[in-house]
């Protein structure tokens, strides 16, 4: 049994739970369910990312004609950001902590 294993089956029956009336294939499950949660899950991460990027000006965000926002690189910071990925590389580790 893997690791991940019991994370899998909590996920499993935290979607039955919103969705009681679901049933579908193994195939259905990780395509749809897990996928579904995963995503839900990552675009917070994502959300919390790009406001720490934001905070320390790496990245830029614009508001479009269309009324999303977009995000893109400072190119100001562009050898800040070379360097901090270069330490990433070597510590394996994100060198953007809030309280640095």
């Amino acid at each position: 049994m893997s690791e991940e294993t019991p994370q899998i089956a909590y996920e499993i029956l935290a979607y039955l739970v919103e969705n009681p009336d679901a049933q579908d294939t193994l195939e259905g499950i990780v395509e749809w369910w897990l996928l579904e949660r995963a995503i839900r899950h990552h675009t917070l991460e994502v959300k919390e990312a790009l406001t720490m990027l934001i905070a320390h000006e790496l990245v830029l965000e614009r508001k479009g004609k269309d009324v999303r926002t977009y995000y893109k690189i400072n190119r100001q910071k562009l050898g800040e950001i070379i360097s901090l990925l270069r330490q990433q590389s070597e510590k394996k580790g994100f060198a953007l902590n809030p309280n640095e």
